[in-house]
């Protein structure tokens, strides 16, 4: 009898270079962008998209440290897995797989309890059942296949990406006023105005995370060693053009408290440009929150199965079906964790230390390429990176996560 789990089954290796672009799409563009348009324009006014440009340089320096990570190490796993190779301690490796995975599964937790919200609009259902109903349907599709899994990623992603498209095309009027506006988008001599800048670039930082997932699905690539750091680079750098377009059109279209004070600032600005309702943003906007809920689960169940595939959990846990190609043990465990955090759990805080662990995970990165550079010779066939890349990647995520802590310290003492 054929046996029904088997950890030597391998997983699928079916994901094309598109299909990995549209998941780091899906992971990167999500409803964050629906909603911190107006957080970072109350922050930094019309010098908002700078605040986007800055965030994305930031972010694009780990981003380069993963792409050659990714290279070098096409494994599931990957940020647990680069620090061993690294720093050689299956111990700190085990540690940052686990934070990895409790950040996928607080996030999928949070945007569960964030859908809620937007079907209720629809539909006035209980709030445990629409969390056990998405929670249930998200593992279902994670357990299905990875081709499946990213297919309605994929989708999803495109429907976003159009509705964004339809934003752009309402606000081209505005939009072409840049060449006789731009001193207004410029920064004044005087300090206000920059620190105005980087306080929207930190902000603006946390739409940018997500293309760190990617890696988790590098056994699942085909040409891992070529597509990945692809898709990683093509990622950051089409998410930061997106999101300059839209914060452009914003600043040039509403004011700047108008902005800060919305709560759905593209539904906003589309009913201003358009003149009609706006209530197909609320749509795309609950199809961006269940296109990253399931992209987390479909991460964190790839974190469970590398860390299972090198004896640092148990095998039985991250076990392939052969049926799916997938781990279907470490999915269902996760997803029923996941239903659980969003029925039981206030996780406002919990997501907010998660944040910050994220950006600690980035600094290792930054640190284990720095030291597999100075350990190993160049890999050839692959990206290189110089070393002041990921020396800005440490610098970079350490500041962020000084100012995220500083800024927590400020709210306890309140």
């Amino acid at each position: 009898m054929t046996q029904e789990i088997s950890s030597k089954v391998p997983l699928a290796r079916s994901l094309s270079l598109p299909y990995i672009i549209f998941y780091g799409f899906g992971t990167t563009v999500g409803a964050g962008i629906f909603v911190l348009v107006g957080k970072v324009a109350g922050v930094a006014g019309m010098q908002a998209p700078l605040s986007f440009l800055l965030a994305g340089v930031l972010a694009g320096l780990t981003a380069c440290s993963f792409a050659e990570m990714s290279a070098r190490f096409p494994e599931s796993a990957g940020e647990a897995v680069y620090v061993f190779r690294g720093f050689g301690r299956v111990a700190l490796a085990r540690l940052v797989g686990g934070v990895v995975m409790i950040s996928g599964v607080v996030s999928c937790a949070t945007i569960i309890k964030g859908f809620v919200g937007y079907f209720q609009t629809f539909i006035a259902w209980p709030s445990e059942v629409i969390i056990c109903a998405v929670a249930a349907f998200l593992t279902l599709i994670a357990c299905w296949g990875i081709k499946q899994s990213v297919s309605v990623a994929v989708g999803v992603t495109c429907l976003t990406l159009v509705g964004l498209g339809v934003v752009i095309w309402a606000g081209a009027e505005n939009l072409a006023t840049v060449g006789t506006r731009w001193p207004e988008l410029l920064p004044s001599w005087g300090g206000g105005d920059m620190m105005g800048i980087a306080a929207g670039a930190v902000l603006a930082f946390y739409a940018f995370i997500g293309f760190e997932d990617l890696v988790n699905v590098a056994e699942e690539t085909q040409d891992v060693r070529r597509n990945m750091p692809r898709a990683i680079l093509a990622t950051l750098i089409l998410t930061t053009l997106l999101y300059t377009v839209i914060i452009l059109i914003a600043v040039l279209s509403l004011p700047r408290d108008v902005l800060a004070e919305s709560g759905a600032p593209i539904a906003l600005l589309y009913e201003q440009m358009s003149g009609r309702p706006a209530h197909w943003i609320s749509v795309i906007s609950m199809l961006a929150v269940i296109d990253g809920g399931l992209i987390q689960i479909v991460m964190a169940s790839r974190i469970v199965y590398g860390l299972s595939k090198r004896g640092w959990l148990p095998a039985a846990i991250g076990a392939v079906s052969p049926l799916t190609q997938t781990p279907v043990r470490a999915t269902v465990g996760l997803g029923l964790i996941i239903c659980l955090l969003a029925l039981f759990v206030p996780l406002v805080r919990l997501a907010e230390v998660t944040s910050l662990c994220l950006l600690l995970v980035f600094m290792m990165v930054n640190l284990s390429l720095l030291a597999v550079k100075r350990k190993q010779s160049s890999v050839r066939g692959i990206i290189h990176f110089p070393l002041w890349v990921p020396l800005l990647g440490v610098v970079a995520c350490g500041g962020l996560a000084t100012y995220q802590l500083v800024m927590y310290a400020g709210f306890l003492s309140q």
